[in-house]
């Protein structure tokens, strides 16, 4: 199992816009911060965490064109606002199929692609709000060669399994409706909350013990819906990971500093990072 960092900034990214401090404006890669969302990759497939504002930006730079299902936190727009981009995914999982070159849509070609829809697996909440969002998405998709995003949205209540991996939904407080994931494949365990101020005490042992443990700390100072540094640093060493990463970030401190600051087996995430979890074995 692996998964790559797409984004690990807060919810209005940095740099800022109209912002000159030192870390809007600093020279280092590590301190320019997308939105958050992650891409997992198995053996077996592919799959999202998230569709953040930068998403597209962010898969044509890493080079991602396979996505097989999309696994969603919450709802906030800083981690959805990206979801049409789906039906590109669509076309490329799809099939081609003969057509008349004359017929709407086919634009002088004699096929058509018919878009394959994939699962999002999300909180009931989440779902009832995508459709609100998002009120032109269904599994069908567009006619006559329009494009719509087809989604088939599937209860996340009750774990499942995607690209062979496992996944358990971890209810977490964030003062809207949210969730993280427990991702297992075999022996190899990840932790995933980007969004929370509370985690609660079944969460933190069902995670117990992780691989690694990715969790959102915006900055040193507290917050009433995100996990300050001395906060998050206390959740980790309760689940007690083998390595620790900080994601949602805002703009108070640079990658560097972030590194300074921290113990060791807990370090800040970077855009572009990719984990590579043990062998499962």
């Amino acid at each position: 199992m692996k998964l790559r960092f797409l984004g690990t900034g807060t919810s209005v990214g940095v740099p800022q816009i109209g912002c000159d401090c030192p870390v809007c404006t600093s020279a280092d890669p590590r301190d320019r911060r997308r939105r958050c969302g992650a891409y997992v990759s198995s053996a077996e497939g592919a799959f999202l965490i998230d569709t953040p504002p930068e998403l597209r930006l962010a898969c044509i730079e890493y080079g991602i064109r396979k996505v097989d299902a999309v696994l969603l936190t919450h709802a906030h727009m800083d981690h959805v606002a990206a979801f049409d981009d789906m039906r590109r995914f669509n076309t490329i999982n799809g099939e081609k199929v003969p057509c008349d070159p004359d017929s709407p849509g086919a634009n002088g070609r004699t096929f058509r692609i018919i878009g394959k829809p994939m699962e999002c697996y999300a909180l009931p909440e989440t779902i009832a709000q995508m459709h609100t969002i998002f009120p032109y998405i269904g599994a069908k998709g567009g006619e006559n060669g329009l494009f719509r995003p087809q989604m088939v949205f599937v209860d996340n209540t009750s774990p499942f399994t995607v690209a062979g991996i496992r996944a358990t939904v971890l209810r977490v407080e964030h003062g809207f409706p949210c969730c993280g994931y427990l991702l297992e494949e075999g022996r190899s365990r990840l932790g995933y909350i980007s969004d929370c101020h509370v985690i609660p005490d079944d969460a933190v042992e069902k995670l117990r013990g992780v691989d690694a443990m990715v969790l959102n700390c915006l900055r040193v100072r507290e917050h009433p819906t995100h996990l300050s540094m001395a906060r998050a640093l206390e959740y980790i060493e309760r689940i007690a990971p083998k390595k620790a990463y900080l994601i949602h970030m805002c703009h108070d401190f640079t990658h560097r500093q972030w590194l300074e600051m921290l113990p060791a087996g807990v370090e800040p995430a970077y855009d572009g990072l990719e984990l590579t979890l043990p062998d499962p074995g």
